[in-house]
């Protein structure tokens, strides 16, 4: 971690009830950090599954499982790390779910939204126990995808850190 980094942390209980507040927060950092309106749904999304199955699978709902989410807001990435306290898994055994015999069932859809939505996913399992998964998102520079017509005469707008 670097100096222009900032890390927030936040802690709950293996509850669905408070996934809602790690994706309130989510929105929160990636809006301040200047992503568009878009980036920060597909963001959310990954966030969410994450932490769901952090929650389901990994705790069990074990209200006395702790799950951690990290935030770490670069100028160049969004790093968000989800550990559970469970018994962790091996990714590569997981079933396809777009394999054709696994296309009508609804479970196995969150690995797949996180590693679409987001530009890097990892699964390590933690030396203290559980798992974590650790999601990047690469920040595009600011005004890189905005044509001439959209930046002449504009107001230039500086995101949290910086940009």
């Amino acid at each position: 971690m670097t100096v222009s980094e900032n890390v927030v942390r936040l802690t709950i209980a293996s509850q669905l009830e408070f996934i809602d507040l790690v994706t309130n927060l989510t929105d929160c950092l990636t809006n301040m950090v200047g992503f568009d309106e878009e980036a920060v749904y597909w963001i959310n999304m990954a966030v969410r599954e994450s932490v769901a199955n952090a929650v389901e699978h990994g705790n069990q709902y074990d209200p006395n499982k702790a799950v951690d989410v990290t935030f770490i807001l670069s100028p160049e990435n969004f790093h968000v790390s989800v550990r559970d306290r469970g018994e962790g898994f091996d990714p590569a055994n997981l079933p396809d779910p777009l394999d054709p015999l696994n296309l009508l069932n609804p479970a196995g859809r969150g690995i797949l939204y996180m590693r679409t939505f987001m530009d890097h996913v990892d699964y390590q399992l933690h030396s203290e126990g559980g798992m974590v998964v650790t999601m990047i998102k690469t920040r595009q520079p600011k005004g890189e995808s905005l044509t001439p017509d959209q930046t002449e005469g504009s107001n230039p707008r500086h995101d949290a850190i910086g940009n």
